[in-house]
């Protein structure tokens, strides 16, 4: 069984697909999310969402906003957000 996850920035939508899991920061600490989770709405902190896809997990940093659970659905709407592999580190 999958969850259906999609975020969301003012500007783009950043992820749209089908996850296994995922562990989010909220104003309460990090939260697991699987399959059929009770329904929440949560705000979102700055920090990094964990996304899970079969055997491979990928990393997400959000710049704070609104998560939405329910029926297998996560709606994240954030001001910012950029993903792992887009991230380039830069030296001083």
């Amino acid at each position: 069984m999958t969850l259906n996850l999609c975020v969301l920035t003012p500007n783009r939508i950043v992820w749209d697909s089908e996850v296994k899991e995922i562990i989010l920061c909220t104003n309460s600490g990090q939260n697991g999310v699987l399959p059929n989770h009770a329904p929440i709405a949560t705000i979102v902190d700055i920090g990094i969402l964990r996304i899970r896809l079969n055997d491979q997990w990928l990393t997400m940093a959000l710049m704070g906003g609104f998560a939405r659970i329910g029926n297998n659905e996560i709606t994240i709407l954030v001001n910012d957000a950029e993903k792992g592999s887009d991230i380039i580190p830069q030296e001083s």
